[in-house]
């Protein structure tokens, strides 16, 4: 009896293992979902942001050139290419904000952040590392004795 007992208990605290890691997966696999459908999200919001600034910037430069041009056609004496100058930097914000809002800039930027993270990690090294479980205890331990020392100071 006592030796069924104790491989009962074997068998029941192996199977509460097992379930312990499989919830331990799955809250995993939930947060790391949550995370992707943020940032899917955020970077949904930004994108529509490129666009609607794009809509301000066209609006601008055509408005800009369309003065620039009858300025131009309307004083006959005065034709010089010099009026249209202040186009030329006008075209290339425009064309930079086109090209973020509908064209294939925000692509090359991920292959350029895929290229750094495979080929330069030491750009993404955070200053004094990876925060600790003591670091984190410190600082909380610090803000704790801060807010003990000076009860009126608002915390950060």
């Amino acid at each position: 009896m006592g030796n069924y007992f104790t491989v009962n208990m074997e068998e029941n605290f192996k199977r509460n293992q097992d379930f312990i890691t499989e919830m331990n997966t799955i809250k995993i696999e939930r947060q790391v979902q949550i995370r992707k459908q943020m940032r899917d999200r955020l970077v949904a919001l930004e994108i529509a942001k490129a666009r609607e600034l794009f809509f301000w910037y066209g609006s601008f430069y055509l408005l800009s050139l369309a003065g620039a041009i009858v300025g131009y056609r309307s004083l006959p004496y005065k034709r010089k290419l010099i009026s249209l100058l202040p186009m030329v930097p006008l075209t290339f914000v425009v064309a930079y904000q086109a090209d973020l809002a509908y064209g294939n800039k925000i692509h090359r930027i991920l292959v350029e952040a895929e290229h750094i993270m495979q080929f330069e990690q030491e750009l993404l090294a955070l200053p004094l590392g990876i925060p600790t479980a003591a670091s984190i205890d410190l600082g909380r331990m610090q803000k704790d004795e801060s807010k003990k020392l000076h009860p009126l100071l608002p915390q950060t």
